[in-house]
């Protein structure tokens, strides 16, 4: 059965080409946007990534007339730690001008979203003025994630690895990922339960130089107590903002205080 990871995926190959052929045009510039990591890691409260989104696979359209400069500006100014802009076209209407967009208006780092397969997507991600770049353990093979992985951490951006099990975890902490992401969407079905971060965290090495993000199905600060309890540093929250008609209001009831992690 072809699950919605397989369609994407098979779009990003042909997309893969066409970058390509478009590469030769780029430029690059070292990103000046502070570390994420950094932020995360010492932060009192649950930090939010913000994110971008004008629709999904399993939502449809959410904001189809969202100004990305305007949002983004809105995001950073009530408190968000982080932007997160969504490249893919195909699926969720977003692309690569959005995210140069937005990284040239805000001081905050600005994370491309997308489903990267190549090294190609990550020279598009840099040139566009992304300082942190996805990489998604489901969709790429150990080898295909540790060279990736490699390949953008060279280049001096923030990678972060999700994950959506205790076995892409073991990945993840296999190439010594930092930042590491628990997806609560199955990308094979799209349907959400928070309780995939609850049992990941489990295995997570808090004690480690590492951080722990929940994404995906973050409504209001019930879900953002849940996992800030269970250790997570922050959340990506995307259709939440884009529907909120008070973004600082909700953003804030967000951030609610960190778990003091016992080793």
């Amino acid at each position: 059965m072809t699950t919605i990871l397989d369609k994407i995926i098979a779009e990003k190959r042909n997309e893969v080409l066409r970058l390509k052929k478009e590469s030769t045009q780029l430029s690059f510039e070292v990103s000046k946007k502070p570390s994420l990591f950094e932020k995360l890691k010492n932060a009192k409260n649950l930090q939010i990534i913000s994110e971008i989104k004008r629709s999904s696979p399993s939502k449809g359209v959410i904001n189809s007339t969202v100004n990305p400069v305007h949002q983004a500006l809105d995001y950073e100014k009530a408190g968000a730690a982080c932007i997160s802009v969504l490249t893919d076209q195909p699926f969720f209407n977003g692309s690569f001008n959005d995210l140069k967009n937005v990284t040239q208006i805000v001081k905050i780092p600005v994370l491309c979203k997308d489903f990267i397969i190549d090294e190609v997507q990550i020279d598009f991600a840099k040139a566009h003025g992304a300082s942190v770049i996805l990489l998604i353990v489901a969709a790429l093979s150990k080898e295909d994630l540790s060279k990736l992985y490699h390949y953008a951490t060279d280049q001096g951006l923030e990678v972060l690895v999700e994950v959506h099990d205790e076995e892409e975890l073991k990945v993840a902490l296999e190439i010594d990922a930092k930042l590491i992401g628990i997806n609560n969407r199955n990308l094979k079905t799209f349907e959400v339960d928070l309780k995939h971060t609850e049992r990941v965290a489990k295995l997570f090495p808090f004690h480690e130089d590492r951080v722990l993000i929940s994404e995906s199905g973050i409504k209001d600060s019930t879900d953002a107590k849940f996992v800030a309890e269970i250790g997570a540093s922050a959340v990506l929250v995307g259709e939440t903002l884009m529907r909120s008609g008070d973004i600082e209001t909700t953003l804030h009831s967000l951030q609610v205080p960190k778990r003091s992690v016992r080793i």
